[in-house]
């Protein structure tokens, strides 16, 4: 990993990347993409790796607004993958506003340095985990993950380029609801996360699974930021009380 290094002030490289477009054969050039535009790029080592889509993509596709309001024109996440992968995680990840750009060859990443080998995991040539702001083709600002063993992820997450932007994420709870089909407890639940338009997360669940993690087998059991709020009436209270 001794090529890495940090390329604040350089300009981004300018490569052709093949990628498919409606079923057909399309071009991507990365000079084209950064050029008169503000873009905030980021690199990860593979698509469906757990790393990657639990955290790196769903969180900077979470703030893409935050992003927006911050000046930014575009969010691209660059993989060595092929463009059939990267569409296929695009589609598994329901990724609204974060573009998953293939970089099939590595050429993307060899010209930036961050191609490294992973050969012992059976990866091959992957990208070494970074993020980097381009403004008009010039990288303005790199956050490029620590050269240990494993796949760190400490610095090239969304909030930490946002932060450096100067963009602030609202502070939006993390709703999770416990549920089970035609109850109309959760229909209601439903109802009053989306009129408080509060994000949420929603699994069906079994006797055993609601006892396990709450104090009753009953549904919904809805979660806040870690904590057991209850069933439909406790989570009405806790609107009226915080929204």
């Amino acid at each position: 990993m001794s090529q890495i290094e940090n390329r604040e002030g350089q300009k981004a490289p300018d490569v052709t990347l093949p990628l498919r477009v409606d079923g057909a054969w399309s071009t991507v050039k990365t000079g084209e993409l950064f050029a008169g535009r503000t873009v905030v790029v980021f690199s990860l080592p593979g698509a469906f790796t757990p790393t990657c889509s639990t955290a790196h993509v769903p969180r900077y596709d979470e703030l893409a607004l935050d992003f927006q309001k911050a000046g930014v024109d575009e969010i691209v996440c660059v993989s060595v993958n092929d463009t059939f992968v990267m569409d296929a995680w695009a589609a598994d990840q329901d990724v609204e506003s974060v573009r998953l750009l293939p970089d099939g060859n590595g050429t993307f990443t060899d010209a930036m340095g961050m191609l490294v080998d992973k050969s012992a995991i059976g990866f091959g040539k992957r990208s070494w985990r970074y993020s980097m702001l381009v403004r008009d083709g010039v990288i303005d600002k790199m956050f490029i993950e620590s050269e240990v063993p494993g796949d760190p992820f400490d610095v090239s997450d969304a909030d930490t380029m946002l932060a450096y932007i100067g963009g602030a994420a609202a502070k939006t709870p993390d709703v999770f609801m416990m549920m089970k089909p035609f109850c109309g407890h959760c229909a209601r639940a439903e109802a009053m996360l989306d009129a408080a338009q509060l994000p949420y997360d929603a699994v069906e669940s079994t006797p055993r699974m609601l006892r396990a993690v709450s104090d009753s087998a009953t549904t919904p059991r809805v979660f806040i930021d870690g904590a057991l709020i209850g069933g439909a009436d406790e989570l009405e209270a806790w609107i009226a009380a915080n929204r």
